[in-house]
């Protein structure tokens, strides 16, 4: 969000060029836009980017707030137990109705296997639990509730800063998710006449990309929103827009496959046998993944919570030509194991489309570019509030400017 960005040219330089008398024109029915947009829309950007920010290391805060919990000690030989006996090791300290849903690896030899479980309670509420189970000894080190259906705030620091980011804190998604996402497509319409704001008319570049040394506080202010708006900006964009993609997927992949054909992982659908039959076990459909690409670490895993659902393993580090990203997930039948769909853009008969979705969520959260990727999205959402906060002193500068006598 950029504002008020650039110092006008000189009345003797307009008048001399009617092409720059007509972009000033332009320029400030632009600003008008851009001002209000930032106005209206500046508190949820700065909500969205420091939560973003701290997402980007929520399993780093979270070990650390619950080290009991999701940190173990790695012994000298560091072999993971069967993962049959992982998960039955968290269903022990489960209700027999409990589901696991959701299920991630550890991210490293300190890291303990994290098992999310949902089941129904009183009240026709619903509650959702993690459990950490020891890789190494298939010994549960503890359990958490996470959410009550029926309570307004989450019960961790992490799956409040989840419920800002992505609701707002709102308990209906049918409402929350239109308004984060409209929201959003306003900010990149306000990155982008912020853009426009601050290209610098008559070629002065230097000033436009820089501070100007020992500056008053009004110029340093001035200086502080241009330069950071610009330099987030680049980064900022993509951002809400991949945001609106992994929270409204239905709505904009229609839109997608206008370009190009598509599909989406979770519109997949299991496929129930005439006879009865008991499901594949989570053990078998991280087998079936491992044996797809051998190379790869798995992540994450999501878990079938109805009949109809797929498993969904994701890996990370699959050694793959043709494609920079390794990340890679299968779609699983829970019945018959067969694979649905391969979210790999590296495949030979991978479309436009499919690659483009494929990008969002690792372009979102950073993990595109490693390290590098996570720590400039982290920055990038801390620049939210300053832009802001900047923002709205220049135009209470502009204001009482505006209202002194000449």
């Amino acid at each position: 969000m950029l504002l008020f960005l650039k110092h006008k040219p000189s009345p003797t330089a307009a008048a001399a060029n009617p092409c720059l008398k007509r972009r000033q024109a332009r320029r400030k029915y632009w600003l008008k836009i851009h001002l209000w947009l930032g106005l209206s829309l500046g508190l949820l950007l700065s909500i969205y980017g420091v939560t973003g920010s701290f997402l980007v290391f929520y399993a780093e805060i979270d070990e650390y707030l619950h080290p009991e919990l999701l940190v173990v000690d790695a012994p000298e030989k560091r072999h993971y137990r069967p993962i049959a006996d992982i998960f039955a090791a968290g269903k022990t300290v489960m209700p027999p109705m409990a589901k696991q849903i959701f299920a991630i690896y550890p991210r490293n030899e300190h890291a303990a296997f994290k098992l999310r479980y949902q089941f129904s309670v009183a009240d026709n509420a619903s509650e959702r639990w993690i459990v950490g189970v020891n890789p190494y000894t298939a010994q549960v080190t503890g359990k958490m509730r996470l959410t009550r259906s029926s309570d307004w705030l989450p019960h961790t620091f992490i799956d409040c800063v989840f419920e800002l980011h992505y609701a707002l804190l709102m308990p209906v998604t049918d409402i929350s998710s239109p308004i984060v996402g409209v929201s959003a497509a306003l900010l990149i319409i306000s990155s982008l006449t912020g853009l426009i704001v601050w290209w610098p008319l008559t070629g002065h570049w230097r000033n436009a990309l820089t501070f100007k040394l020992g500056a008053s506080r009004v110029r340093f202010n001035y200086d502080l929103h241009k330069t950071s708006g610009f330099y987030t900006c680049l980064v900022l964009a993509p951002l809400l827009f991949s945001g609106i993609f992994i929270l409204l997927p239905e709505h904009l992949l229609p839109v997608v496959e206008l370009f190009s054909p598509t599909t989406y992982r979770y519109n997949f659908r299991s496929k129930p046998p005439q006879v009865k039959a008991p499901a594949l076990g989570v053990d078998h459909a991280v087998a079936i993944a491992l044996d797809r690409y051998p190379t790869g670490r798995p992540h994450w895993i999501s878990s079938p919570a109805n009949p109809r659902q797929t498993y969904t393993v994701c890996q990370d580090g699959v050694a793959a030509s043709g494609s920079w990203l390794q990340r890679r997930c299968t779609v699983i039948d829970r019945y018959s194991g067969q694979i649905l769909d391969l979210d790999d853009p590296s495949l030979p008969d991978a479309t436009a489309g499919e690659i483009f979705s494929h990008w969002q969520w690792p372009l979102h959260s950073g993990q595109a570019f490693g390290l590098t990727g996570r720590i400039l999205v982290f920055i990038t959402g801390l620049s939210c509030p300053v832009l802001f906060v900047t923002g709205v002193i220049r135009w209470r500068q502009k204001r009482r400017a505006a209202d002194k006598p000449r």
